[in-house]
C-alpha cells in the first residue's frame, strides 16, 4: 500500500471519528433519536411537533425525500418512553397548519423505542389530502350525473321511487333502524356465545371432514330410502288414506262409547291398583313361573297325550301310616268359626294317638309279642289294615295278608 493511501485511510478514519465524538458531545442532553419512514409528507417540517394523545413529547429534526417514501429523523424527551412498536400518524390539526406526528399507542409497559429505532412504511399512516376528497367527489358526481348513470333519468327515477315509498313511513323506518340497532347491540353483547357458536360449528365441520366416507355413505342410504319410497308413492299414498280412515273409525268409536271408555279406564286403574298392591307376589310367580313351565312342558307324554305326574298328597305310601293318619287327622279338626258347639273330636285325641302308636308297633296288648288273636298266624294290624283297605282274603281262616299295591306280601308267622 502506497504512503498516499495510506494518509487518506487514517484521515477517512479520524474524521468519522471525530464526527462520532462531536455528535455525542454536541447532541441535545436528555433525548434520544427515531426515524420513521412515509409515503409522502405534506406540511410536514423540521421542528414541528411529536405527540402522544396531543402532549409534544419532541421535534421533528429533518426530513429527508428518498424517491419513494420520505425519511422523518425525530428526537424524543428520553423522559417519555414510546412502545417498540408504536405506530407514526401525520396528523393536520385544521386545513391551513402545520403537521405534527402523533406516536400511538401510550406506552404501559414492555419493550421501549431505544435511541436509532425505527418504524417502518406498514407502521406509518397519512391523513388523505383534501383535493383527493374533492377529486373523489368530482368523479363520484359524474359518474352519477347526466353523463354517467342518469343519463337516461335511472338515477332520478330511483331517487323519486325513493321518495314515494318513503313518504309518510318515516316513523316504521325510525322503528326498523332502533330494531336493526338494537339487534345489533344483542350481537355485539353475546359475541363471546356467537364466537362460541362457530367455533362449535367449525368444530363439527372438523369432525364431519374426519368421517367423510361414513357420512357419503349416509347420504347414499338416505337416496336409496328416498327411491325406495318415490317407487312406492302410491302404496303409502294408499296406506296414509287407509290411516285417516281407521283414525276417523277410531275417533268415532271413543265419541260414542265414551262413558264405556271412561268406566273401563277407571276399572283397569283399580287393577293396576291390586297389581301395585301385589307386586311382591307377582314378582314371586314371575320367579317361580319360568321353572313351573319347564316342569310342566317334560311332565306332557306326547305318545298318550298324557301329564306324567306322581301324586304326593298321601305322604307315605305305607298302609298303616295311612290308616292312623286318618284315624288321627278325626282328632285334630279344630272349628274355626265361633259356633256354640262343643269339641266332640277333642276326647279321641289321646286315645287315637295310643292306638295307632301300639297298632304300628304290631303289639296293641304290651305284651310284648305280636298280636295274633284268632290264631290264624296273620298279625292283627294286617287283618286290620286289610278290613280298613279293602284287602284280598287268604290264609287261615281270616283273610289276612292283604296288601296295597307296590307293596311287598306279608307272609303268617313260620311260612317258609
Amino acid at each position: 500500500m502506497s504512503g498516499s493511501l495510506q494518509r487518506a485511510v487514517a484521515l477517512t478514519a479520524a474524521f468519522v471519528l471525530l464526527v462520532a465524538v462531536g455528535w455525542t458531545v454536541l447532541r441535545p442532553a436528555g433525548q434520544y433519536r427515531v426515524t420513521a419512514f412515509f409515503d409522502e409528507t405534506v406540511g410536514l417540517y423540521p421542528g414541528s411537533d411529536v405527540r402522544v394523545l396531543g402532549i409534544a413529547i419532541g421535534t421533528i429534526d429533518d426530513v429527508v425525500p428518498l424517491g419513494d417514501r420520505v425519511r422523518v429523523e425525530m428526537s424524543i424527551d428520553e423522559d417519555y418512553d414510546v412502545p417498540a412498536d408504536a405506530d407514526a400518524i401525520i396528523l393536520a390539526p385544521s386545513l391551513v397548519s402545520d403537521r405534527y406526528v402523533q406516536l400511538s399507542p401510550v406506552y404501559d409497559g414492555g419493550a421501549a423505542m431505544e435511541d436509532g429505532a425505527e418504524i417502518p412504511l406498514d407502521r406509518t399512516a397519512i391523513p388523505v389530502e383534501l383535493d383527493a376528497v374533492y377529486g373523489a367527489l368530482d368523479e363520484l358526481s359524474a359518474a352519477l350525473g347526466p353523463t354517467g348513470a342518469n343519463a337516461n333519468g335511472a338515477l332520478s327515477d330511483l331517487v323519486d321511487v325513493g321518495a314515494a315509498n318513503l313518504e309518510g313511513n318515516g316513523d316504521e323506518l325510525n322503528r326498523t333502524l332502533t330494531g336493526f340497532s338494537q339487534a345489533v347491540e344483542t350481537l355485539a353483547e353475546n359475541r363471546d356465545d356467537l364466537f362460541g357458536s362457530l367455533e362449535n360449528l367449525q368444530t363439527f365441520t372438523s369432525a364431519l371432514a374426519t368421517i367423510d366416507a361414513q357420512v357419503g355413505q349416509f347420504n347414499d342410504n338416505m337416496a336409496a330410502v328416498a327411491d325406495l319410497l318415490e317407487g312406492e308413492r302410491a302404496d303409502l299414498q294408499e296406506a296414509v288414506a287407509l290411516l285417516s280412515d281407521a283414525l276417523g273409525d277410531v275417533a268415532g268409536f271413543v265419541r260414542d262409547n265414551t262413558a264405556l271408555l271412561t268406566t273401563n279406564v277407571d276399572r283397569l286403574a283399580d287393577v293396576t291398583l291390586v297389581l301395585v298392591q301385589q307386586r311382591a307376589k307377582l314378582a314371586e310367580v314371575l320367579d317361580v313361573a319360568p321353572a313351573a313351565l319347564s316342569n310342566l312342558a317334560r311332565a306332557y307324554n306326547p305318545d298318550f297325550g298324557t301329564l306324567d305326574t306322581r301324586d304326593n298328597g298321601l305322604g307315605s305310601l305305607n298302609a298303616e301310616v295311612v290308616v292312623c293318619g286318618l284315624l288321627a287327622q278325626a282328632g285334630r279338626i279344630e272349628l274355626q268359626l265361633p259356633l256354640p258347639l262343643p269339641d266332640l273330636t277333642g276326647p279321641l285325641r289321646d286315645t287315637v294317638q295310643d292306638v295307632c302308636s301300639r297298632l304300628l308297633s304290631g303289639d296293641a296288648d304290651a305284651n310284648g309279642t305280636v298280636d295274633d288273636l284268632n290264631g290264624n298266624g296273620v298279625p292283627d294290624y294286617e287283618e286290620l289294615r286289610d278290613a280298613l283297605l279293602g284287602g284280598g282274603g287268604g290264609g287261615g281262616g281270616g283273610g289276612g295278608g292283604g296288601i296295597l299295591p307296590g307293596l311287598p306280601p306279608v307272609l303268617p308267622a313260620g311260612a317258609p
